[in-house]
């Protein structure tokens, strides 16, 4: 569930990047995928959430890579924080497989993203940019497990999903079906010949609707709701 951003022209940089990680190893290969972009920049690290924090209010970074497990304060405490202190910064969660009972709590918060730290290269770029542009970022990988550990709370959920989910417009089911794919109001608008100005109108309408902080939540109903599948998400 990636989108892509605008390739940016020679020497501009158009998305600033927050990494927290509490391993110095990850933080150099994170930061050495993401500045192979010359439209990424990472302009602070942190080795925990605290730090992480304090430096997200110090730099107002667009995008804020954060580990699930950090020493002191964690990635999730951070996200969060960062919601009242920087809530212009979105929040995308760095985790491996194996931190499956974190995934709930984080899609709770209302993350932006979730990226595997092992994603391929492209991936992660992808991420970063597609949630700077006001998308989401769900490794395929990632989505799949989440969905399933929400879908096995029971029928209940899935019924409620598909009630909200049936009270959009026809034109409201297409921009949420397409936006859960991970695609920006940009790119939606061309897909459905729409101004990018009444997407982000049907966008805004459609998370109020279905009572959800952003896309990914919006995702995750979508899925339940039958209007997205794990070949959606790959």
């Amino acid at each position: 569930m990636n989108g892509r951003g605008r390739a940016p022209r020679s020497g501009e940089v158009s998305v600033r990047v927050l990494l927290a990680d509490d391993e110095a190893i990850v933080r150099a290969g994170v930061r050495a995928i993401l500045t192979s972009d010359e439209g990424i920049e990472v302009v602070a690290e942190a080795a925990d959430g605290r730090a992480a924090v304090e430096l997200a209010r110090r730099h107002r970074p667009e995008v804020a890579l954060l580990d699930i497990r950090m020493p002191g304060m964690d990635g999730l405490a951070a996200a969060d924080e960062l919601r009242s202190a920087v809530p212009e910064t979105s929040v995308v969660m760095l985790t491996t497989f194996g931190e499956d009972a974190y995934l709930e709590r984080a899609w709770e918060l209302g993350v932006a993203g979730f990226l595997l730290k092992a994603s391929d290269p492209r991936e992660l770029i992808a991420g970063v940019r597609a949630v700077a542009a006001g998308g989401a970022a769900l490794s395929p990988r990632i989505a799949r497990r989440l969905m399933t550990r929400l879908r096995e709370a029971g029928s209940t959920r899935v019924r409620g999903a598909g009630e909200r989910v049936g009270r959009l417009t026809e034109r409201e089911r297409e921009v949420l079906a397409m936006l859960g794919t991970g695609l920006s109001n940009a790119e939606i608008g061309r897909r459905l010949h729409l101004v990018e100005g009444t997407v982000k109108t049907h966008v805004s309408a459609i998370l109020a609707q279905l009572g959800v902080r952003n896309r990914v939540q919006a995702a995750i109903v979508a899925y339940e709701a039958g209007l997205l599948t794990g070949a959606d998400l790959a």
